[in-house]
């Protein structure tokens, strides 16, 4: 029964959204809540990163040595702590930018295509 109402699994999603904070790092260094906020307007609505998976993810990769956090005063006098990319994120971004393209040749072979 088709539906106009879909969600997007977090099955689906889980094994990107190291190199979708990634990608924000690339533009410069960020802390949380200005991540979660990048990741909805790139994904024009379409997605909502929860934060428990956000800072989830910050610690996984942090661990990995694909990010490194620092404190920091923001204008407003607040401290938060921002996020900046390593060399070693960056391979990764890379490694998983060459996967998603192929992830997506596969799986569109199978999906992609009218059905009736």
């Amino acid at each position: 029964m088709p539906t106009d109402n879909l969600d997007i699994s977090s099955d689906v999603i889980r094994g990107y959204i190291d190199p979708m904070i990634l990608r924000i790092l690339l533009d410069g260094p960020s802390y949380g809540y200005q991540i979660s906020k990048r990741v909805l307007q790139m994904s024009g609505g379409l997605y909502a990163v929860k934060q428990t998976t956000l800072y989830s993810a910050f610690a996984r990769m942090e661990r990995n040595g694909l990010v490194q956090s620092f404190p920091q005063v923001a204008q407003n006098g607040k401290r938060r702590t921002y996020y900046r990319i390593t060399a070693a994120g960056m391979t990764h971004y890379r490694q998983k930018c060459r996967e998603w393209q192929l992830t997506k040749d596969v799986v569109g072979r199978f999906l992609e295509g009218s059905v009736e």
